[in-house]
């Protein structure tokens, strides 16, 4: 049989249980409260040092230069012209001479939310002017990749008169797909 406790006994067990509360409060909780603590004190000195950080202009204007520029993909009818053109204006300025580029049809590939178009060219050139348009194609904005480059100079030619080699090569760009022309300007 169960009895019922008293005023007193139930005082008792209150400030009882208070006093466990109080005691794990003290054990543990200044542990994390000490914690708490040097993390506020290192976030204090971590934006004081933030503060104390200048940017020199001349350092910021040299890492801007070498960060690739990069367009959003546009719809497929503006985005071939617009690569083409910005191909074939880097092909011209390297001195390559280029048969007409050819745009291949754009394809989905796995993953991307965009479509790739390829632009194939065959051309003919120096071996120097080569590479001096392949360091430059990067800077093209509207590129995405070399898919393919070959390279062939005639054999039958020794080897210190074979002065044009031939080149086919493929780059690719992004187009954005057929019904998400107003998402991707929107980007």
């Amino acid at each position: 049989m169960a009895r019922k406790l008293t005023q007193r006994e139930i005082r008792t067990l209150i400030i009882g249980a208070i006093s466990v509360v109080a005691i794990l409060a003290f054990t543990y909780g200044t542990k994390g409260f000490d914690h708490w603590q040097k993390i506020r004190a290192s976030l204090k000195s971590a934006r004081a040092k933030l503060e104390d950080v200048t940017i020199d202009q001349a350092k910021q204007a040299g890492l801007l230069s070498i960060v690739p520029v990069a367009e959003l993909p546009k719809p497929e009818d503006q985005q071939k012209f617009l690569f083409r053109d910005k191909l074939y204006e880097q092909l011209k300025k390297a001195g390559i001479k280029t048969e007409p580029l050819t745009i291949l049809p754009s394809r989905r590939k796995a993953n991307i939310a965009y479509r790739v178009l390829l632009v194939k060219c065959k051309g003919k050139c120096k071996f120097e002017q080569l590479l001096d348009f392949l360091a430059v194609l990067n800077e093209n904005p509207y590129l995405v990749g070399i898919e393919e480059l070959r390279v062939q100079c005639d054999m039958k030619e020794p080897p210190d008169k074979r002065k044009e080699i031939e080149i086919d090569l493929t780059v690719s760009t992004f187009v954005s797909p057929p019904g998400n022309a107003s998402q991707a300007s929107s980007i």
